[in-house]
C-alpha cells in the first residue's frame, strides 16, 4: 500500500482495539491485492429510531483507475449492535469487491497478452447465458456471456465470426474473452 488507510470514528471515541481490528483487516486486503493506493474507513455509531444504537461502517479503497466503496448499513440484522461484527461484515463485503476487481484486472491483462484464436459461434443458449465456438480444427470451446467483449452476448448469432482467448476450464476448453 502506498499510503496508510485513514480510520475515522463518528459518534463514539476512538478505540485502540477497534483500530487494531480494522488495521488487521486492511492488511489482509493488501495481501489479497497489493496495489491498493490508499483508503478510508469510517466507523459510525448512530441512533436508529426503532433499534437504538447501531454501527455503520463505510470503506473506500483507491486502486489503480478506480475507487472501491462499501457502505455497510444495518438492515434487519440485530448483529450491528456489535462494532466488531459490523466491521467483519463490511470487510467481508469489501474483500468480495476487491477480489472481483482483481479478477477483472487479470482478465484485462490476459486479453492483451494471450494470442487470439479465430472461430465461429456454433451453438447459443441465450436463456442460460452461454454458448460454444467451433475452431478451424473442429474443436468446441465453451464461452459464458460475461466473456463477450466489444459486443453484447445478445447480438451474437450462430455462424458469427469471433476471435477469442482460450484456457483450460473445469470441463474442457473455455474462452475467457470473445471478440465479435
Amino acid at each position: 500500500m502506498q499510503h496508510a488507510v485513514k480510520i475515522e470514528f463518528h459518534g463514539f471515541p476512538p478505540s485502540d482495539a477497534v483500530t487494531d481490528k480494522v488495521t488487521r483487516r486492511v492488511e489482509h486486503l493488501n495481501k489479497l491485492y497489493p496495489k491498493i493506493i490508499d483508503g478510508r474507513v469510517v466507523i459510525e455509531l448512530a441512533q436508529h429510531h426503532r433499534k437504538g444504537q447501531i454501527f455503520r461502517v463505510h470503506i473506500e479503497l483507491n486502486v489503480p483507475g478506480e475507487r472501491l466503496v462499501i457502505s455497510h448499513e444495518p438492515g434487519d440484522e440485530h448483529t450491528h449492535f456489535d462494532v466488531y461484527v459490523t466491521i467483519r461484515d463490511a470487510f467481508d463485503a469489501m474483500e468480495r469487491i476487491l477480489q472481483a476487481y482483481a479478477q477483472k484486472m487479470r482478465r484485462d491483462t490476459k486479453r492483451h497478452e494471450a494470442p487470439l484464436t479465430e472461430g465461429r459461434v456454433y451453438r447459443l443458449f441465450p436463456n442460460e447465458g452461454f454458448g460454444f465456438i467451433t475452431t478451424g480444427d473442429d474443436r468446441e470451446v465453451f464461452f459464458d456471456a460475461n466473456a463477450v467483449v466489444d459486443k453484447t452476448f445478445e447480438s451474437l448469432v450462430v455462424g458469427s465470426p469471433v476471435r477469442f482467448c482460450e484456457e483450460a476450464g473445469e470441463e474442457g476448453p473455455q474462452a475467457t474473452t470473445v471478440h465479435g
